[in-house]
């Protein structure tokens, strides 16, 4: 019963990681061209550094044939627009202040974050 009980908290530990804890590396705007990869339910980098203050462009190209992935959301911005399955796709940004900025399918399960500053 010891044994049952000790791998239950172990996995309740790694769900409160991985759900709430985990913050995947944070890529920088500018690195080697960066294209964000929409695949197997995720945004990848999901987290994405920009400078402030300037108008910049976010490159994702969507591998992901599930019907959530097509749609791409930057609320604060009022940003909605489709990503083409297999298809680099720009999106233009207007300069932004410093903060954090979520992107999000329509569903809210692929997820990513602009950190500005």
């Amino acid at each position: 019963m010891l044994i049952i009980n000790s791998i239950g908290v172990v996995v309740i530990a790694l769900i409160i990681w991985w759900f709430w804890l985990y913050k995947p590396k944070e890529a920088e705007l500018g690195e080697n061209d960066l294209v964000i990869t929409v695949e197997n339910g995720t945004y990848s980098p999901s987290r994405i550094k920009v400078p402030a203050g300037e108008p910049v462009e976010l490159k994702f190209i969507r591998k992901d044939e599930s019907p959530c992935s097509e749609t791409l959301l930057i609320p604060e911005l009022q940003i909605s627009d489709t990503l083409p399955l297999n298809k680099l796709k720009s999106i233009q940004l207007p300069a932004l202040k410093s903060g954090e900025y979520a992107f999000h399918c329509q569903m809210q399960m692929y997820r990513g974050q602009l950190t500005v500053n």
